[in-house]
C-alpha cells in the first residue's frame, strides 16, 4: 500500500512520533548507566576516561547524522512516488555508506582520536584509559553508522516502534553486558567499550532483519541503480549540505560550552544543568519533526500539495503544543529539576537565576525544530545549509554585542536568538518550498 494514500489524521501523526520519543528516552539512561557502572571500581580516573571517550566518540558520529536524515527524505519521497525499486535501493545504499564510512574512520583512528584527546585537557591517566576505550569502541563504527541508515529507512517507511525496538535491544544488551563485563570479570573500561561493540553490531543485525522488505522482490540486486551516477550524487548533495549545516549547529552549540568557562565554576555548573533542558526538549520534539520529515517527504513524492501542507501544519501541531507543554512544567518545576541535577547551594542559586532563558527556549526553538523536519523532508537541504549560515552569523554578531555586556545572559540571549534565526530564515523560505510541491521542483 502506498502510504501517501493513507489519510491523514492525528493518530497517524502521534504513532510516528511517541515510539522516537520513547526511544530518545533511553538515550540517557546507558549514559548513567557506563558512568555508574565504572564508578563501582572507586577511581576516578575510569569515569572521566569513559566520559570523555564517549563525548569524543558520539560527537563523531553525530556528524554522520547526515546519513539517518538524508535517507529518511529521498525514502519517504520514494514511498511517495510508489518507486518500490528506488525505496529499496536508498536501504542498501545507506548500509553501505555507513559500513564504508566505519571502516574509515577504524583505518584513521590514530591521528583522529589523538587530535580529539589533544582538545580535551585531562590528565596522562585518564587520557591513556580513553585511548584504550577508543581504541576499542571505534570497531563497532561500522554498524554504529549503518544503523543510522536503517533507521533513517524506517522512519520514511513510519516504522518506528522498529525504531525504538533496535533502540532498546542495543541499549539493553549495553547495560546487560556493562555488569557482566566490568563487574563480574574486571575489564574495567575496556569492558564498556566491548559491551558497546557486541550491542552495536547485535543491532546492526537485527536493524537488518527490521528492514527485511527492503530485500523483497529482488529490488535490492539492482545495482546498476544502487549506484547509478546520477542517484548517488544527488544523495552526496543532500548528505553534504545536512553534514555543513549540522557542523555549523556544531560548532555553536561548542562554542557556547567554551565560553560559558570563561565565567566562575558555578556559572559554568549551572550552564551545564540548564543546557540538560534543552536536551529534554530536542528529545521530545525530535519524534514530531521525524514526523514531518516522512509525512511531508512521502506528500512531495506523490506531488501533492494539499497533503504537504497538511503534513507540515499538523506535525507542527502537535510539535508546539508538547514545546507549551514543556515551557510549563520548567516555569512550574523547574526549581525542582534542578535541585534533582545538583546539591551545589551556589549552583542552585545561579540556575535559578538563568532558569527563565529556560522557560523562553522551547516556545522560540520550536519553529526551527519542525521547519528542519520539513525541510529534510523534502530534501530542500541547500536551504538548510544556507539559512544555517546566515542564521550562525546572527548568531556570532549577538555574541560580539551582548555577551560584553551583559556576560552570561547575554551567550543565552545569543543562543535563543540563533534558534529565533534559524525559524524565521526557513519560515521565510518555506512559501516557495509548498510552491514547488506539484512538479517536485528543487527551489
Amino acid at each position: 500500500m502506498n502510504l501517501s494514500s493513507t489519510p491523514l489524521t492525528h493518530k497517524r501523526v502521534l504513532s510516528v512520533a511517541i515510539p522516537i520519543v520513547l526511544a530518545n528516552a533511553t538515550i540517557p539512561i546507558l549514559g548513567a548507566v557506563d558512568t555508574a557502572v565504572v564508578g563501582q571500581m572507586g577511581l576516578a580516573a575510569p569515569i572521566g576516561a569513559v566520559g570523555i571517550g564517549a563525548i569524543i566518540i558520539s560527537a563523531i558520529y553525530w556528524l554522520f547524522g547526515f546519513l539517518r536524515m538524508g535517507t529518511t527524505g529521498l525514502t519517504a519521497q520514494a514511498i511517495g512516488s510508489n518507486d518500490k525499486s528506488e525505496t529499496s535501493a536508498l536501504l542498501i545504499r545507506g548500509i553501505l555508506i555507513g559500513l564504508t564510512a566505519g571502516l574509515v574512520l577504524i583505518i584513521t583512528q590514530i591521528p583522529l582520536f589523538s587530535a580529539a584527546l589533544g582538545l580535551a585537557p585531562a590528565s596522562f591517566e585518564v587520557e591513556s584509559l580513553a585511548q584504550d576505550y577508543l581504541k576499542i569502541r571505534v570497531y563497532s563504527a561500522p554498524a554504529a553508522i549503518a544503523i543510522f541508515g536503517i533507521t533513517g529507512w524506517l522512519i520514511a517507511q513510519e516504522k518506528t516502534r522498529a525504531v525504538l525496538f533496535l533502540m532498546l535491544l542495543v541499549n539493553t544488551i549495553n547495560i546487560i553486558l556493562d555488569f557482566v563485563f566490568v563487574l563480574e570479570l574486571g575489564w574495567g573500561v575496556e569492558g564498556v567499550a566491548f559491551a558497546t561493540i557486541v550491542a552495536e553490531w547485535i543491532g546492526l543485525l537485527f536493524g537488518l532483519w527490521l528492514a527485511r522488505d527492503g530485500f523483497r522482490d529482488g529490488y535490492w540486486k539492482k545495482w546498476d541503480q544502487i549506484f547509478d551516477r546520477v542517484r548517488l550524487v544527488n544523495m552526496a548533495r543532500v548528505n553534504s549540505d545536512i553534514l555543513i549545516r549540522s557542523v555549523l549547529l556544531e560548532i555553536a552549540f561548542v562554542s557556547f560550552l567554551f565560553l560559558g568557562s570563561s565565567f566562575d565554576d558555578a556559572t559554568l555548573a549551572a550552564n551545564q544543568v540548564l543546557i540538560q533542558f534543552l536536551n529534554i526538549t530536542a528529545y521530545a520534539m525530535d519524534g514530531f519533526a521525524f514526523a514531518a520529515e516522512a509525512l511531508v517527504g512521502q506528500a512531495l513524492g506523490a506531488r501533492n500539495r494539499l497533503m504537504f501542507r497538511k503534513s507540515a501544519i499538523m506535525t507542527s501541531q502537535w510539535g508546539f503544543g508538547s514545546v507549551v507543554l514543556m515551557s510549563i512544567i520548567f516555569a512550574v518545576f523547574g526549581s525542582n529539576i534542578i535541585d534533582l541535577m545538583t546539591t551545589a547551594p551556589d549552583v542552585r542559586i545561579v540556575s535559578r537565576e538563568y532558569l527563565p532563558w529556560m522557560v523562553l527556549a522551547p516556545l522560540v526553538g520550536a519553529a526551527a525544530w519542525m521547519l528542519d523536519g520539513i525541510f529534510i523532508g523534502a530534501t530542500r537541504t541547500a536551504d538548510m545549509r544556507n539559512m544555517m549560515f546566515i542564521s550562525f552569523c546572527v548568531y556570532l554578531l549577538m555574541l560580539a554585542l551582548l555577551l560584553p555586556k551583559y556576560e552570561n545572559h547575554g551567550l543565552w540571549a545569543s543562543l535563543i536568538i540563533f534558534s529565533i534565526a534559524r525559524g524565521v530564515t526557513l519560515g521565510i523560505r518555506y512559501p516557495k518550498l509548498e510552491a514547488s510541491v506539484e512538479n517536485n521542483l528543487k527551489s
